[in-house]
Order: structure tokens, then C-alpha cells, then sequence
């Protein structure tokens, strides 16, 4: 799909991040696909995908606009999604129509700096790339790189970003007023509540993971508020 149409296609709407960890109960490609199919069949106009395999998997059978990434470990780096060029080429080799990789400031693995990344990746045709950021200061340098869209995914998982339990409000208001590209809101959207508030503060897209598809998370949310409150 043509940049334009794909952005047009998801705007306004909901991408379901369909995601599963070893160590969780629903880890496993034909899971995230089942994930996806639901996701798909209940108005979501994306998916956001881990891995190259999961990616691959879901791509094969769900016909939405698909956000790739890897999240990988590397020793002395707190970077992990797609964080070297390795993982972004994977991910579009995988079929991702979008790659979402970790656009904050902090050093990369490899040595390797995102600007190159970027510039390297744009080399592919018809990949669109997604910045990860976690501050205003990071969405404008990723916008200056070379990048699509702006995504409010790492604020609250960076050091130096806020801490808080709810989705970034200022973040996204301040990106959407000052950025030229996209602005994703992504990040701890609890509620239908919180999704509209994303749309109002000025997000193009709402990416929304755990408050779906994953069922511990929402269960232990339940658990800990009759705990505070019973």
C-alpha cells in the first residue's frame, strides 16, 4: 500500500499490538494469529507484531497494515525494540508494512547511531519506519532523521520521561502541535476513556496492547484494585 493510502487507511482508528513473551501462557506465532483474526473481526484497522516469525505468521493471514518490530537484548544498551539494523532488516524481510524501532537518545547497541539505521533502511523501497520516542526533543530529532511516524510508545520507559499510569497526554498534544508527520499515541491506554482523550490531544492513530491481548495484565489490574478496595 502507498504511503498516503496507508496512513489514510489507519487514521482514526485502533491498532491492536498483539504481542506475547516467553514467559507468558499465550506465547506462540498461531496464538498472535488467532490475536490478530479477533482484532481484525472486532474493527481494528492495524496490527502491531513482535518478532519476524510472529510477523510473517500474521501477515499471511490478516489482510490490516502491519506494525513490525523486534525486541531484542544487547548487553549495555537499554535499547530493545529493533534496536540495530539487523533487527529493522528482518522485520521488513518478514513483510511489515511499518517498522517500529526505539528512536530515543540513548546509545544503541553496535555502535551504530540512528540516523545511519535510517538512512540505510530508506534504501528499501516502500518501507515506512516509526519512531518510538519518549520525549518531544526525541520526536522532532526522529522527524529530522527521516521518519514517518512518531509514536508516544517509550515515554514512561525511559529514565527522564514521566512516570505515570495513564497514556502521555502532553506528550502527544505537544508532538501533534509541533510535528509535521503522524503522531501515534501508544502506551498504557487503559480505557475507552483514555482512547478518546488520545484523538482529542491531536493522535492520528491509537495503538493499544495490553488493555486487549493481554490477559494477565488485565486480569492483575482487576486483582490489585478489589485488593485496594474490598
Amino acid at each position: 500500500m502507498e504511503k498516503h493510502s496507508l496512513l489514510e487507511a489507519v487514521k482514526g482508528g485502533i491498532i491492536v499490538s498483539c504481542q506475547a513473551l516467553p514467559d507468558e501462557p499465550l506465547f506462540g506465532s498461531e496464538m498472535m494469529v488467532r490475536m490478530a483474526l479477533a482484532a481484525e473481526a472486532g474493527g481494528a484497522v492495524g496490527i502491531r507484531a513482535n518478532t519476524p516469525v510472529d510477523i510473517a505468521a500474521i501477515k499471511s493471514r490478516v489482510k490490516l497494515p502491519l506494525v513490525g518490530l523486534w525486541k531484542r537484548d544487547y548487553e549495555g544498551s537499554d535499547v530493545y525494540i529493533t534496536p540495530t539494523l539487523e533487527e529493522v532488516e528482518a522485520v521488513w524481510r518478514a513483510g511489515a508494512d511499518i517498522i517500529a524501532l526505539d528512536a530515543t537518545m540513548r546509545p544503541r547497541p553496535k555502535g551504530e547511531t540512528l540516523k545511519e539505521i535510517v538512512s540505510e533502511i530508506k534504501k528499501r523501497a516502500g518501507v515506512l519506519l516509526m519512531a518510538d520516542i519518549s520525549t518531544v526533543e526525541e520526536g522532532l530529532h526522529a522527524q529530522e532523521a527521516g521518519f514517518d511516524i512518531l509514536s508516544t510508545t517509550m515515554s514512561g520507559y525511559t529514565p527522564y520521561s514521566p512516570q505515570q499510569e495513564g497514556p502521555d497526554f502532553t506528550l502527544i498534544r505537544e508532538m501533534a502541535a509541533r510535528a509535521d508527520i503522524p503522531v501515534f499515541a501508544e502506551g498504557r491506554i487503559h480505557t475507552r476513556e483514555d482512547a478518546i482523550e488520545c484523538f482529542r490531544s491531536g493522535a492520528h492513530t491509537v495503538v493499544i496492547g495490553g488493555a486487549i491481548t493481554r490477559p494477565q495484565q488485565i486480569t492483575k489490574r482487576f486483582v490489585d484494585f478489589v485488593r485496594i478496595h474490598v
